[in-house]
């Protein structure tokens, strides 16, 4: 009995091996974009009427059918623009008629996608005569849902002659008395194609001039308008910067910032046009030490024109102190492998003494056939003396005359020569025991920490000390096992032990 259910449990993990989850088989199959749909069908190695599958984890989004029917269409804003690229993971499982569950983990890298600038209806431009009128697009109305810089184009055929339209979105136009006159009865409207940078995507959106008075006379804008900003090492602080001067672009002579950090550089601050910058800048994971927790610094930004004139806008940041995830992700994937690793050698080892016990149990069985004592008895006197009798009958002994007593007697062999079978017995039960205590804490171990994400929890260290302290528990040391030479396994082996393993 005992030895079928020690190859039950064999073939039981075999059998969630030997059927494992099949993904697409073509390139980059994993790899979506923004907007666009995923779809691909799981299917198993051999496959099984009545499996179910499903998603365990993350799913942003995510879905799957009892079937397999893979779908997901991620939104577009899973990706910001400076990352370009993110991964997300998802474990999809099968669950077998027999009770038994597949589980294999899937990471998707979601590309992300530019979108073209959106533009709304546009307040109306009111004009003055004889003076110059100034007109704003605002970014309310006009904007980037990607939140790439824009910068507006005029379509000359719709501009009225005398009017410019800046780079920053800025329309200027001091009007005749012919041509205020005429907006009375026909008011003018005006076309600029909005441009992403650097992707260069298209939108139109329509100004409509009439007569009035309009004046906007900023210089110097930052987006966000926020003061204050609380980031943390691992993030990006992105400001647009855009510049006008009511006497025309060309009178910008310099625009650039002052840090109270030396060690934010001068790079950060980028071109994308002559009224135009952007303020990219991420602090690193070594800008705060442990001790600091926190860093605070101010940024002045600063335009110039040729008339020495001079406007800025000020900025506080507070860094915060942030733990290197992925560094600590690569620590706790170490000590996850070394648990499961570990587990394998340990179930090795057991499987190994597992056999010598039996052999050494079933020898022990056989020698009490072989092995006798003899007791004899004279008058007052009575002596004890083993004597080793073999099964040929012709080998016998033989006592003659007088009152004597002889008596053959057959004992267990364990208990006279040699060891006791009954040790070997328990040895093999506590080996037995050991094995499924460690088959079943090693599985739960390597699902519940199959994700990276679940790894940051406290749960972790607790469960690895609870693995760890089975696997050096009195038990292990009574079966006396020898020591373990042999290379680590792969994560190949240790998946056929504990099909939930996981390399993420």
């Amino acid at each position: 009995m005992r030895r079928i259910l020690y190859l039950s449990l064999l073939l039981s993990s075999y059998a969630g091996f030997a059927q494992p989850l099949v993904f697409p088989d073509e390139s980059a199959w994993s790899q979506v974009e923004e907007g666009k749909p995923l779809t691909f069908t799981v299917t198993l190695r051999e496959a099984v009427n009545g499996t179910q599958f499903s998603l365990d984890g993350g799913t942003v989004g995510m879905t799957i059918d009892s079937l397999g029917n893979f779908s997901w269409t991620p939104s577009y804003d899973l990706v910001d623009r400076l990352t370009l690229k993110k991964e997300f993971s998802v474990i999809i499982q099968a669950a077998l008629p027999d009770g038994k569950r597949l589980r294999r983990p899937a990471t998707f890298t979601v590309v992300h996608v530019n979108r073209p600038p959106v533009t709304e209806e546009l307040p109306v431009f009111y004009v003055r005569q004889g003076v110059v009128n100034t007109y704003q697009i605002s970014t309310v109305h006009v904007f980037d849902p990607d939140g790439d810089p824009i910068i507006p184009k005029a379509r000359e055929t719709t501009m009225p002659e005398g009017a410019s339209l800046t780079s920053l979105g800025q329309l200027t136009w001091t009007p005749s008395r012919t041509q205020f006159n005429s907006l009375k009865n026909n008011p003018l409207t005006i076309e600029v194609v909005i441009q992403d940078q650097p992707s260069r995507l298209e939108s139109i959106c329509r100004i409509v001039v009439k007569q009035t008075q309009l004046d906007l006379p900023p210089n110097l804008f930052l987006v966000p308008a926020d003061s204050l900003f609380t980031i943390r090492e691992n993030e990006v602080v992105n400001l647009k910067l855009y510049v006008a001067d009511p006497n025309g672009d060309e009178t910008i002579e310099q625009v650039g910032f002052v840090s109270s950090d030396p060690m934010v550089p001068s790079a950060a601050l980028k071109d994308n046009s002559p009224t135009q910058k952007e303020f990219a800048w991420s602090p690193g994971y070594e800008y705060v030490n442990d001790v600091q927790q926190r860093k605070e610094l101010s940024l002045t930004f600063f335009a110039i024109d040729k008339s020495n004139h001079r406007v800025q806008r000020k900025i506080r940041v507070t860094v915060l102190d942030t733990e290197n995830m992925e560094l600590r992700d690569q620590i706790l994937n170490q000590k996850y492998s070394q648990s499961m690793t570990s587990a394998v050698k340990l179930i090795t080892m057991l499987d190994e003494s597992h056999e010598s016990l039996e052999k050494l149990y079933k020898k022990a069985r056989k020698g009490k056939k072989n092995r006798t004592v003899l007791n004899a008895s004279l008058g007052a006197v009575t002596g004890l003396s083993p004597l080793v009798l073999e099964t040929n009958p012709s080998k016998t002994v033989t006592v003659i005359g007088g009152t004597s007593v002889l008596t053959l007697n057959s004992l267990e062999a364990g208990q006279v020569i040699g060891k006791n079978s009954q040790e070997y017995q328990n040895q093999i039960k506590t080996n037995r025991d050991l094995r499924n205590q460690l088959q079943l804490k090693g599985n739960y171990f390597a699902r519940k920490y199959a994700l990276k994400s679940n790894r940051r929890n406290a749960e972790f260290e607790l469960d690895r000390d609870d693995l760890a302290r089975l696997m050096n528990s009195d038990a292990v040391a009574s079966l006396k096992l020898p020591a373990d030479a042999r290379p680590n396994p792969s994560n190949k082996e240790i998946r056929k032990t504990f099909p939930d393993f996981s390399e993420e």
